[in-house]
């Protein structure tokens, strides 16, 4: 079967079908048989309402009696009542906002409804179920379970389903890629009868060996991609970067506070890995402000004693500059340090600055006079000779786009045609089950402590009726002479919030200036008028970002509104609260990294946390979790548990799209993947099938 023909050979799939279809990423066959569930409809177990109890989640086949829509007292919300029976009993189910269900649902028609059992007063209640007619229902799935996906508008589940039953016609004759003994010696299910267990499973048994197939399938890939990596950097030449004791131990003597055990660890790991002639892979992990930078420092220096170039790159010119004053501060009595942007020109010569043209500074970078440059992609200009490069640093690498990846590893093929060390750093937490799993290939450092002294952030969940008090609390920290960020995420038009203070939060999906400029109105001229308040978003030019951030860090803004640009790496020591409005659309890594934007100096700092609407059920877990631990670690491992790494770690895979079904959380399965992987890999040329699907996945994604 030709799993690339498009889905527009199915019968019933026109222009208008294909169109609706590409809005969830369905384009061919493959796509649609790799469309997974979200979630099934459990009808195997429909009970009588006579037998709901408090809590439980439940199906009911019910008869409509009544239903009807009508606006709430208070809140003049929407809310639409049905009452069912079963014959014997009857049950009240309620949506909020959801005016459309008396158009789905009509009295008269039989419905299942699949949801969470309320309990008050008048008994048990329904709230917000998903419901699916009883006939289709018992049509799709002989009444088991059903299963429910993703759609966009214009395309139903039973229509969606309609198609994935063609597809799954034509699979008996898939080649299936997974070498015979690997499957045989687990037990595994043929790919044919997975996929068809994984849309339509006979019951709970055949659902759970359909998943587990298909999850050792992405892991797999994952991991042999890994295992022919690591081969080949292995068998790569690589400059030998003698560790350099004294001069190492006389920098870190003169660092004006202690590093932390897992600093030196950090440290020590990457400096052995250097002394190697087979190229460093290694990715230093680390929470917002445990000292990356430092342990990063240590080694660009010993590369330049051994006589050899070193770069450092950064996704923005912000975070660029910050690091060129952070080396600036660190090395510049010791060596010649560049930074070049794309408006930014600077070096440090004799540890004094010097600002320079373009052309000059490149030229000075090609001649050598620079042992360590600073940069943005920029640095991957043809332009720019880095002759003695040995090692390179990419801070915050999956910020870089899927071609700059590309070209990244293209220049760091550097002297004597030997490929530089590579060294790439992240802020994100990631929990070393994880890290292992996506990065196979790369060797894993973990600074997991933060510096001594450093004075814990304290966090609030703020209620919608608290916010003037946040307002504030605000203006008093600005009085006492600190500052402060509001970011604002781009999530929703203004007039679509739940929220009785509208007019204090602004969002706009189409247009991020205006998001941010309508908050910067009101904050600067209802709440805080006396103050100096100003805003940053993504679409500004780099040289206007670089002007407001020099003029926050100067003190020149007490109050900065931002967008999520602020998320990485900006370095403010004197702000010292981090407010974030509709908290709840971010997930927690990413709020930990606003929440590191402050208490970055002994000043005691805070983070407040605003929602669009008042949070309830696991949104409202998460953010108290987030309220209780300042770990990040913990927080990511929080994040994979509720929303899957697919969610929250979807931007570090380089342009590969997460697992669908598979986690880290799948230990058993990643073990026997890890070792099926290390076996496989030297005898690839044995399996075809295998080989021209792992040279598939390689060419579609950049792993770096």
């Amino acid at each position: 079967m030709d799993l690339e023909k498009s889905v527009s050979t199915l019968n019933k799939v026109g222009v208008a079908v294909v169109k609706k279809l590409d809005k969830i990423g369905i384009h061919t066959i493959g796509d649609l048989l790799y469309y997974f569930p979200f979630r099934y409809d459990d009808y195997q177990g429909v009970v009588g309402i006579k037998e709901l109890q408090e809590g439980k989640l439940v199906s009911v086949k019910a008869k409509v009696e009544l239903i009807a829509n009508r606006r709430s007292f208070k809140t003049r919300k929407i809310i639409t009542e049905a009452l069912v029976s079963d014959g014997n009993n009857s049950l009240r189910i309620i949506w909020f906002n959801q005016p459309y269900v008396i158009k789905n649902i009509k009295p008269g028609d039989v419905f299942i409804f699949t949801g969470v059992v309320k309990t008050d007063m008048l008994g048990p209640q329904l709230i917000a179920p998903s419901y699916e007619r009883a006939i289709d229902a018992e049509n799709t799935s002989h009444p088991k379970l059903v299963p429910i996906y993703f759609l966009t508008a214009g395309l139903s589940q039973k229509y969606l389903r309609f198609l994935i039953k063609q597809a799954l016609l034509e699979i008996n004759n898939l080649k299936d890629y997974i070498p015979t003994e690997v499957i045989e010696e687990n037990d595994f299910l043929p790919l044919n009868l997975a996929l068809q267990g994984i849309h339509f499973p006979e019951d709970n048994n055949d659902l759970a060996n359909s998943q587990k197939r298909l999850k050792f399938d992405e892991i797999f890939l994952v991991q042999l991609k890994s295992e022919l990596s690591r081969k080949n950097r292995l068998q790569q030449k690589a400059p030998k970067i003698v560790f350099k004791e004294n001069e190492i131990k006389e920098l870190v003597s003169q660092l004006p506070f202690v590093l932390t055990k897992s600093q030196k660890i950090s440290a020590w790991e990457i400096l052995k890995d250097l002394e190697k002639t087979s190229p460093m892979n290694r990715l230093l992990s680390g929470d917002v402000g445990s000292g990356k930078t430092v342990v990063a420092a240590m080694s660009l220096y010993c590369a330049t004693l051994n006589g050899f170039q070193a770069i450092m790159m950064a996704p923005t010119e912000i975070l660029a500059k910050q690091h060129f004053q952070s080396l600036e501060r660190l090395l510049s009595k010791y060596l010649n340090i560049a930074l070049l942007t794309r408006s930014q020109f600077l070096g440090v010569v004799n540890n004094q600055p010097v600002e320079y043209k373009k052309k000059d500074l490149i030229k000075g970078v090609s001649e050598g006079q620079f042992s360590i440059v600073i940069g943005t992609h920029t640095l991957l200009s043809e332009k720019i000779i880095l002759n003695k490069l040995a090692l390179v640093v990419i801070d915050e690498q999956h910020r870089f786009g899927v071609k700059q990846r590309k070209m990244i590893k293209e220049k760091i093929t550097g002297l004597n045609g030997l490929m530089a060390h590579f060294l790439s750093m992240t802020a994100t937490p990631i929990p070393r089950s994880l890290a292992l799993t996506l990065y196979g290939d790369l060797d894993l450092s973990t600074i997991d402590e933060m510096p001594l002294g450093r004075k814990t952030i304290t966090t609030r969940l703020v209620e919608s009726h608290n916010r003037q008090k946040a307002y504030d609390f605000i203006a008093e920290q600005v009085k006492k002479g600190r500052q402060a960020f509001v970011v604002c995420p781009l999530i929703l038009p203004a007039d679509s919030l739940q929220n009785d203070n509208k007019e204090a939060v602004f969002f706009d999906l189409a247009n991020e200036k205006k998001s941010v400029v309508k908050e910067f109105e009101y904050l600067s001229k209802k709440i805080y008028p006396n103050f100096k308040v100003g805003y940053l978003h993504g679409k500004m030019p780099g040289k206007e970002k670089d002007e407001i951030m020099q003029k926050f860090k100067k003190g020149e803004i007490d109050i900065l509104i931002s967008t999520s640009v602020v998320e990485v790496g900006v370095d403010i020591p004197n702000a010292s609260v981090m407010m974030v409005e509709g908290a709840e659309r971010f997930g927690l890594a990413q709020l930990h990294q606003f929440r590191g934007r402050v208490g970055r100096s002994d000043h005691q700092s805070y983070c407040l946390l605003f929602t669009t609407n008042e949070a309830r059920g696991n949104t409202l877990d998460r953010l108290i979790f987030f309220e209780k631990n300042n770990s990040g670690f913990k927080l990511a491992e929080k994040d994979l548990d509720t929303r899957g790494p697919g969610e929250v770690y979807g931007d570090l895979q380089s342009g590969q799209e997460v697992w669908k079904l598979a986690g880290p959380m799948d230990s058993e399965i990643i073990k026997i993947a890890r070792f099926a992987a290390a076996r496989i890999a030297p005898l690839l040329n044995k399996y075809p099938n295998l080989k021209e699907k792992i040279n598939d996945f390689i060419l579609g994604n950049h792993w770096e």
